[in-house]
């Protein structure tokens, strides 16, 4: 009667988007637009957990993203923003 659960069954393969969501958010992070590179960190977060990989694109993408924005809301506050994005 006391017998064991039987393992989880293991995730459906080829949808694992892990990868592309780290890399996508640094990038977006990175060059133009913080709040895509947080969104796109934790849609890779969520995958690696998901599918048991490493969060560390994530976490980067995130990270990138708010320095993105930090940056820029002290350029604005100085008045050192470029003229372009004015």
């Amino acid at each position: 009667m006391n017998t064991p659960y039987p393992p989880p069954p293991p995730p459906p393969a080829g949808r694992d988007r892990t990868t592309l969501w780290g890399v996508l958010g640094i990038v977006t992070g990175l060059l133009c637009c913080g709040i895509l590179g947080i969104v796109f960190g934790w849609l890779s977060v969520r995958d690696a957990k998901r599918y048991a990989k490493s969060p560390v694109l994530g976490y980067l993408a995130i990270a990138f993203g708010v320095l993105n924005i930090v940056v820029s809301l002290i350029l604005r506050s100085t008045g050192n923003y470029p003229y372009w994005n004015r």
